[in-house]
């Protein structure tokens, strides 16, 4: 196997569940501490995704250099692999003008690919992805959902039973080689190569629970108010697919629901918020896997200044 790639100088990570308020303290980040910020979020690489995935604003954008925003179309297949090879070249590209990384988004698999490692392609049976989506139509997606329940409970627990690329995804993979998924991934957990960071802090937000769904309840609301409707509208007018993967993500695949006149808007805002929170639990539920995060309170700014700020003179002086 190749030498993992090293990365010499200090990289900060800033993590947690979605609406906690990564992205206004990211931004403090990188005004007190000379810091380009990197997305790890993965629908916000998507160009005219901007409502529904919570992108900084144009000011924002301006305040501090950003890179992975608006870099694919909604049509274009964009996955772990791509984000660890851009993510290296923005980090290349910020150490040149003596900035520091910051890396900051909700995307576990994201930063665990960066940090941890790719697992290796499974190899599948061709034509089975076809056999899937024809079941899939004929069937119904809580049908195959049920099954990948009783046949990969555990791979089950990680994803929405709306996810329709991770749910035919992981029945591939069980109906070629006869093994669970989840299984296969903890095989491969040896076999991993990551980027090995001679100097990183990660820090994952927390809060308490009323506090984080209230923060919810209001951005879906926001969200909503500033146009995700007709945000979504444009996209079917421009020609992306209501059944890309993109357009299945949170936000995108409700409002989708509601131009199909499956729901009133008060159906969808309040569809929109329940699976919102189910979201911010799973990506909590990723990242206490990841022994590397330090958790800090997200109303405790002062104390993750200070934590940044001997992580960097620590960093510096070696």
């Amino acid at each position: 196997m190749s030498r993992p790639r090293e990365i010499t100088g200090p990289v900060l990570v800033l993590v947690g569940p979605t609406a906690i308020g990564k992205t206004a303290l990211a931004l403090e980040i990188a005004d007190r501490f000379g810091c380009e910020i990197i997305s790890v979020d993965s629908m916000q690489v998507y160009r005219y995704m901007d409502i529904g995935t919570a992108k900084p604003d144009a000011a924002e954008l301006r305040r501090v250099r950003h890179h992975l925003i608006d870099i694919v179309l909604p049509d274009d297949p964009y996955n772990a692999a791509r984000f660890v090879t851009d993510a290296l070249a923005a980090m290349a590209d910020i150490f040149s003008r003596g900035r520091i990384p910051l890396l900051t988004g909700g995307t576990g698999l994201y930063l665990s690919a960066l940090t941890r490692g790719l697992f290796e392609a499974v190899p599948v049976r061709a034509g089975m992805r076809d056999r899937l989506r024809q079941r899939l139509e004929q069937e119904g997606r809580e049908a195959l959902f049920a099954e990948l329940v009783r046949v990969d409970p555990a791979t089950a627990k990680r994803i929405h039973v709306n996810d329709t690329q991770r749910l035919l995804r992981a029945l591939e993979i069980y109906h070629t080689t006869g093994r669970p998924w989840s299984t296969l991934l903890e095989q491969q957990q040896q076999a991993q190569q990551g980027v090995h960071f001679s100097s990183i802090l990660q820090i994952c937000l927390t809060c308490g629970r009323e506090r984080l769904y209230r923060r919810i309840g209001e951005r879906a609301g926001q969200m909503l108010e500033r146009g995700l409707v007709e945000e979504v509208e444009g996209l079917l007018t421009m020609g992306f697919s209501a059944e890309l993967p993109s357009m299945q993500a949170i936000g995108y695949r409700h409002v989708n629901r509601y131009l199909a006149g499956e729901w009133n808007l008060e159906q969808t805002r309040d569809i929109l918020i329940r699976d919102t929170r189910r979201y911010a639990k799973r990506q909590l539920t990723w990242f206490r896997k990841n022994p590397e995060l330090r958790w800090c309170r997200q109303q405790d700014g002062q104390g993750i200044f200070d934590h940044i700020d001997r992580f960097i003179n620590s960093a510096t002086s070696r």
